[in-house]
């Protein structure tokens, strides 16, 4: 069926359609046999992989995971970089039935430690160079089979196995609503939470968002600076562009404003997926000016609201619009964006296809006055299963067909909404409610701010007034003057009592593994 027919399809009806055994690596393994047998899948830092090419390893994989003693149902961590080895890995555990459960590299071994307990995995699949962190952390995990390190396609460990194994012909019988994998939530306000994730959630975040909003096509290749083990990565590093046929190009290493140019520079995407962090970064760098020839068609931003400045900034300078949007680990990808040619920089969008999306008010009646702000609730098929053994957490936020988010927003009289803030960063000064990002954007839009947070604060009189951690652009020197400047600068752009009564100036600002701003941490300081 072509992408207009489709589109003209409500969700419901695709959705019904689907087949009850249904197994999404095999879904994400049919341009296998479709594109031709040069078409690019995977480019890495080691070299590229054709979907010929991909499929063969994926197979081996789940082969070699099956000969390692994993049946369906078990749970593996995989704990590795963006490589080959990732798609590889994690499309072969799902086709074999067994449940896999990416991780950051980079967390701490207390973290690992109460995950791998947490999770009660069978085996973990680990980056070389953490052999010391893994291995302590699961010292104490009794139900732990095996522990292999990832050194390399080519070198001894997995890569080595995956290569000595057979194809595994045949995918598990799974179900669409079977568990596919887990994803843990980013922790930015305590222990990650592991999210439950089924086979059909990632067909419909490739049908709703990367086909009918993106308009994603086999001939593009797509770099997403956000890494595949969370869900914004996931989604476009590895499930959308296998979807649809197009290349992924992954980056190892730490996405700095350099490494991002260079990789660009070499392997041409026409689509780019970052962070706002990332997108404010590269525009201050000095090779900012680089970005406009690199011909980009398309970006998208996630993990934190994106500055309008930054948008408008950014799009100028290369000609590609960025998409922004509003998506979850518990809804997978983006529920709310903006969509190409319909851009409102400033705001997260109106619902993807196939969402609804609603603001409740402090006593749980729905929002119908514009420019109100609620808490954001959504609709959607690619909802979690919930959270592991987590069931007071689970009933909090999913609560029948409808996910409550967290999220503060408000909605303009054409249905695009605005961040507001995460409910426990928004503050009432004056008896007014006061969103942290209005201010935040505020303080951005100055040409000598790089990035900024804003949080509630105590004065001498045990009244909440905002207070600004600001990082300021290379070069620029923090003063007094500087800190009266900013602040009249705030004042002209939003209401005057909302401009933060301190501004503290700091090297850079606390943030999870995806990106975002660890409020809490400043508001503990």
């Amino acid at each position: 069926m072509r992408i207009e027919e489709r589109e003209a399809m409500p969700i419901e009806d695709w959705l019904a359609a689907l087949p009850k055994v249904y197994n999404i690596a095999d879904r994400l393994l049919a341009n296998s046999q479709l594109l031709p047998a040069t078409k690019r899948a995977v480019i890495d830092a080691d070299g590229s992989y054709s979907y010929l090419e991909v499929q063969d390893l994926v197979l081996r994989a789940a082969t070699a995971l099956r000969e390692l003693g994993l049946e369906p149902e078990d749970r593996l961590l995989l704990i590795i970089g963006d490589t080959i080895l990732f798609p590889t890995l994690f499309l072969g555990a799902i086709r074999a039935g067994i449940v896999p459960i990416p991780l950051n590299p980079l967390l701490s071994e207390e973290d690992f430690r109460y995950i791998i307990e947490d999770s009660r995995v069978k085996a973990i699949i680990a980056a070389s160079h953490d052999t010391d962190k893994i291995n302590h952390a699961a010292s104490t995990a009794a139900r732990i089979k095996w522990i292999e390190y990832d050194n390399g396609l080519n070198g001894p460990g997995i890569g080595a196995r995956i290569l000595a194994a057979s194809p595994y012909q045949l995918p598990v019988a799974t179900v669409a609503d079977e568990i596919a994998f887990w994803l843990y939530s980013s922790g930015s306000t305590g222990r990650p939470k592991g999210v439950r994730h089924l086979h059909r959630n990632v067909a419909v975040t490739i049908e709703c968002f990367a086909e009918r909003v993106l308009g994603l096509r086999s001939t593009d290749a797509v770099f997403s600076a956000a890494k595949l083990f969370f869900a914004y990565g996931l989604g476009n590093g590895l499930t959308f562009p296998f979807g649809v046929g197009a290349s992924a190009i992954y980056l190892n290493e730490r996405p700095t404003p350099d490494s991002v140019i260079d990789l660009m520079e070499t392997t041409h995407p026409t689509v780019f997926c970052g962070v706002p962090t990332l997108f404010a970064s590269l525009l201050a760098s000095p090779r900012a000016a680089e970005l406009a020839d690199l011909g980009l068609r398309i970006c998208t931003s996630a993990g934190e609201a994106l500055p309008p400045e930054i948008g408008r900034r950014f799009e100028d300078l290369t000609g590609a619009p960025i998409i922004d949007g509003l998506g979850s680990t518990e809804m997978l990808h983006i529920f709310l964006a903006n969509r190409p040619g319909q851009i409102r920089y400033g705001s997260s969008g109106v619902p993807v296809p196939g969402y609804e999306a609603q603001l409740l008010d402090e006593n749980g009646s729905v929002v119908t006055l514009p420019d109100t702000i609620g808490e954001l609730v959504v609709r959607g098929y690619s909802a979690a299963d919930g959270y592991w053994n987590q069931r007071d957490k689970s009933l909090a936020t999913f609560r029948g067909h409808w996910t409550h988010t967290g999220d503060k927003y408000l909605r303009d009289d054409d249905g695009f909404y605005y961040y507001a803030g995460r409910s426990d960063d928004m503050m009432k000064v004056s008896g007014n409610w006061v969103s942290p990002f209005e201010v935040e954007s505020a303080l951005i839009a100055h040409p000598k701010v790089l990035e900024a947070a804003v949080v509630p604060w105590k004065d001498t009189d045990t009244l909440i007034k905002p207070k600004a951690y600001v990082v300021l652009q290379p070069k620029v020197v923090a003063t007094t003057e500087l800190t009266v400047e900013l602040q009249a600068f705030v004042k002209e752009q939003v209401s005057p009592w909302k401009y933060p009564r301190w501004i503290e100036f700091v090297e850079e600002l606390p943030k999870t593994a995806t990106g975002k701003i660890q409020r809490f941490k400043l508001r503990e300081s």
